[in-house]
């Protein structure tokens, strides 16, 4: 494993600790949201890899494949929050879109307009929706949201847990039900881009066809439609934890 200079042989170790690679890739594959790629897991993971072989100095043993074990998986889970390109000043203002939605949901007992949401938030019609436009590809949940308010991360506490299921663990604090309920809740229209989108599998440019609006209307109506759901889920979760927190002290 070394070369006659007397340095590890990096293309010979790399080689030999491909499977451990590609072990992890697929042990987090399985914890995973399906639009996570193996090979992206894998491309990531060699990167730690690598920076395990420069890092070490005792040898290549057992001991050098528990390190690079921990290596490997950092660097996919690394790669993982890398994954998200919204940019920040784009997501701060999702952020408060969400907590306004909220806001206004309860007040009113309805789902707001595009209008009342402008005036709430105090901008032009016409800059809440570029805003919704420039948040092309604003998703539903981000690992960051797996997060606990004291900063421990969700993949950090359960992925190295060979028998914890993030789907079940999502199950069993209700996720599909509440994210089923809040789909019935949005407006008639953006319930129908929703379905034409992840039902039928269309496009922007079929559904806009379909609706008789433009693709960039229909962009506009799918990161509003995100930012609605991701208000009523985890405004509801962030209800539930406040419960039990509260039942925890009470008992305490």
């Amino acid at each position: 494993m070394y070369t006659a200079a007397g340095q590890p042989d990096r293309n010979e170790l790399v080689q030999r600790f491909l499977p451990l690679v590609k072990r992890v890739a697929y042990h987090l594959l399985a914890r995973l949201p399906a639009n996570v790629q193996f090979d992206d897991l894998v491309q990531n993971g060699m990167i730690g890899l690598l920076d395990a072989i420069d890092r070490f100095e005792d040898g290549f043993g057992a001991q050098f494949e528990t390190y690079a074990t921990q290596r490997v998986r950092g660097a996919m889970l690394d790669g993982l929050r890398a994954n998200d390109w919204l940019p920040r000043n784009v997501r701060r203002e999702l952020r408060r879109v969400e907590q306004v939605l909220s806001q206004l949901e309860h007040a009113n007992g309805r789902a707001p307009s595009e209008q009342e949401l402008a005036d709430a938030l105090n901008m032009p019609l016409a800059d809440y929706q570029k805003l919704l436009q420039d948040a092309r590809g604003h998703q539903l949940l981000y690992y960051e949201d797996f997060s606990s308010e004291d900063g421990e991360d969700f993949f950090e506490r359960h992925l190295t847990d060979v028998d914890a299921d993030p789907a079940t663990i999502l199950e069993d604090k209700n996720v599909r039900h509440a994210l089923v309920k809040a789909i019935a809740n949005l407006p008639e229209r953006e319930k129908l881009m929703m379905a034409l989108y992840y039902e039928q599998d269309l496009n922007l440019r079929e559904i806009g066809e379909v609706m008789g609006v433009t693709e960039s209307r229909v962009c506009q109506l799918h990161s509003q439609a995100i930012s609605r759901l991701r208000g009523q889920m985890l405004g509801g979760a962030r209800d539930v934890a406040r419960k039990q927190r509260k039942k925890g002290e009470t008992l305490g």
